[in-house]
């Protein structure tokens, strides 16, 4: 499908819902549910990269010797698997296909931190890894505002469509046909 995020996150994008068609109105909620369940998936590397580097500035302020990249391969599985549940109440997945993230967010993650230096973690600064750390950080917290945007967004087309229901200008039978 591959909407634009912007395009999604244009305050206009809503415009006049019940002048919308009820076809119209679940295409828009499937656009928003495809982008945001990639953001998702984008947040959850962002999540990684930013506990790696964590890792990394945690073994040096621990004295670590940084030639044990063992030891942070090893201990890869725990740092990772804390992020495997999410606080609060959380979603459940709306799309089963797999997630597409957002190549121009992609492309600017790999910019923060790139794979090259996400490789060799021990060869970085403390400044750089902390320039790394600060920006994953800002980067995740946009993240999560632009799936809470669309989050809304998706409210919003899901509570257009139950009033269509309740009220009778929609109904069960239309959608056997």
């Amino acid at each position: 499908m591959a909407v634009d995020l912007d395009v999604l996150l244009d305050p206009g994008y809503l415009g006049d819902l019940r002048s919308r068609s009820m076809d119209e109105i679940r295409r828009m909620r499937a656009e928003c549910q495809e982008v945001e369940t990639g953001l998702s998936l984008l947040r959850r590397v962002v999540q990684g990269r930013l506990d790696i580097v964590g890792v990394e500035l945690a073994r040096r302020a621990e004295g670590g010797d940084p030639a044990d990249l063992p030891a942070l391969i090893a201990a890869l599985p725990e740092v990772l698997s804390d992020r495997t549940a999410a606080p609060g109440a959380g979603r459940l997945p709306q799309l089963m296909a797999p997630a597409e993230m957002p190549a121009d967010l992609e492309a600017e993650l790999d910019r923060i931190a790139t794979p090259g230096q996400m490789a060799d973690l021990p060869a970085q600064s403390d400044d750089e890894l902390r320039r790394i750390a600060a920006e994953l950080e800002a980067f995740e917290r946009r993240v999560s505002a632009q799936r809470k945007q669309l989050f809304d967004r998706i409210d919003a087309l899901q509570a257009e469509i139950t009033r269509r229901y309740r009220e009778g200008e929609a109904s069960v039978d239309s959608l056997l046909q």
